[in-house]
């Protein structure tokens, strides 16, 4: 066979289609017939539900991620970005984290690079906000939040009180309001232990510029869900825009004018900005792309799937698989299997898919979940929620380590700890410098 397969992207699609082909394809790549390699810039893989409890301090960072050259010993991992893809070529360009970039061929080309955030020129933006989709945002915000209870304490200034205890999270689909209900839940925890803080001075607003909350349970759920975050204190601005976040002032476009020291943003994601450098065929929404059969469309030796990928929803024509995990892990799937047909010279499939139902934490014991037309709030959603998404977290390994975590949980209160100071370790170092050359 002797072929290169490149993976641009190590998260969902790339880690689940490279460990589907590891074990596919055993033999060849014992033989050294065949070669995977998969280029991303970091080591891991990311379990991006699991980020709010991470955020909340009910799972540790470290076990909503997966070391990738530990679960795909048979693979290749070159960490750092593609720059340029050359599909006419059968290269990419490959930047490393040092050093010159190079050119790397293949044979076969699997794009899985994700998506990124999508922004909006808002002013100040930049400035006080924050993403949620990396776990490096997930503790930073952590750290933020509970940094801000310590400034409220310690201050005598009711202004930067109020602004610090004001927490602003823009949309409101999954992202949001799962980031939002954990780490309200975990501050509303914390303030037992502050002296002049009560869980009544903590200031939580969501911004959703369309009508509804978790549009994805459907109607009845959303509304269920809306109710409970506003009996949680929770002000839930609908149909309303961020317009300014300049030095912290947040105005809306209902007119409402506020302080706040934190802003997290997760309205929406777009695609990869790798796919517009590469000469690989674009829909109108800027994804790759694709047929059913997650080919790329028009080309040959290219696949795609999952965020960066526009592919057919067979099972609804006329419309697009959804940018969720769900799919993505699916796809994978299908995606590995085609490209062993694809070099075996066999008929490709298409990816069809039965839609299982959307499940989301608000918090610790609730949740609200629409599976297979079942529709749940409260503990036993979940309940569902915990156990189903760690069903799908990859290898054994980790779902003993977040079942330990849960376990611990049942027994011990969380840790409400922030260590701030691990995003600039080398400041207390560079103050000492400082202080010795005077």
């Amino acid at each position: 066979m002797n072929k290169h397969i490149l993976i641009v992207g190590g998260g969902y699609v790339g880690l689940y289609t490279a460990l589907r082909l590891q074990r596919r394809l055993q033999r060849e790549l014992r033989g050294g017939e065949a070669r995977i390699t998969i280029i991303d810039p970091q080591s891991y893989m990311t379990y991006q539900p699991f980020l709010p409890e991470a955020a909340a301090g009910n799972l540790s960072p470290r076990h909503v991620v997966a070391p990738l050259r530990r679960i795909l010993p048979k693979v290749r991992i070159l960490n750092g970005r593609v720059t340029k893809v050359d599909h006419s070529e059968r290269t990419v360009t490959f930047q490393p984290p040092e050093g010159a970039p190079r050119q790397v061929a293949y044979d076969v080309i699997v794009m899985a690079a994700g998506s990124i955030s999508r922004t909006l020129p808002i002013p100040g933006l930049t400035d006080i906000g924050i993403g949620f989709k990396a776990v490096g945002e997930a503790i930073a915000l952590r750290n933020r939040v509970l940094h801000l209870l310590d400034v409220a304490e310690s201050t005598d200034d009711p202004e930067v009180r109020r602004k610090a205890l004001t927490f602003v999270v823009v949309g409101a689909g999954f992202a949001g309001v799962e980031a939002l209900a954990e780490l309200e839940d975990m501050a509303k925890d914390s303030t037992r232990y502050y002296r002049n803080i009560k869980p009544s001075d903590l200031r939580w607003v969501l911004v959703e510029a369309t009508n509804r909350v978790l549009p994805e349970v459907g109607p009845e759920m959303g509304r269920w869900t809306l109710e409970q975050l506003r009996e949680r204190g929770i002000d839930v601005k609908l149909e309303t825009r961020l317009e300014s976040c300049t030095d912290g002032h947040v105005i809306l476009s209902d007119g409402s004018e506020f302080d706040a020291e934190t802003l997290v943003w997760t309205a929406g994601v777009k695609p990869s900005p790798v796919v517009n450098d590469s000469d690989l065929p674009l829909d109108e929404r800027g994804r790759i792309k694709c047929t059913a059969m997650l080919t790329v469309a028009g080309t040959s030796d290219a696949f795609a799937a999952g965020d960066a990928a526009g592919v057919p929803d067979v099972t609804n024509p006329g419309q697009y698989c959804a940018p969720n995990a769900q799919h993505a892990v699916r796809q994978a799937k299908v995606l590995a299997d085609n490209i062993v047909r694809h070099l075996r010279g066999q008929q490709l499939v298409e990816y069809r898919h039965k839609y299982v139902g959307s499940v989301a934490g608000l918090g610790l014991h609730q949740g609200v979940a629409n599976v297979y037309g079942v529709k749940l709030r409260g503990f036993p959603a979940w309940f569902m929620h915990r156990t189903y998404h760690l069903s799908r977290v990859p290898t054994l390994n980790r779902k003993v380590r977040v079942v330990v975590d849960w376990t611990l949980a049942l027994f011990f209160k969380r840790e409400t700890i922030s260590l701030g100071e691990m995003e600039h370790p080398r400041e207390d170092f560079r103050a000492a410098v400082a202080t010795t050359r005077r």
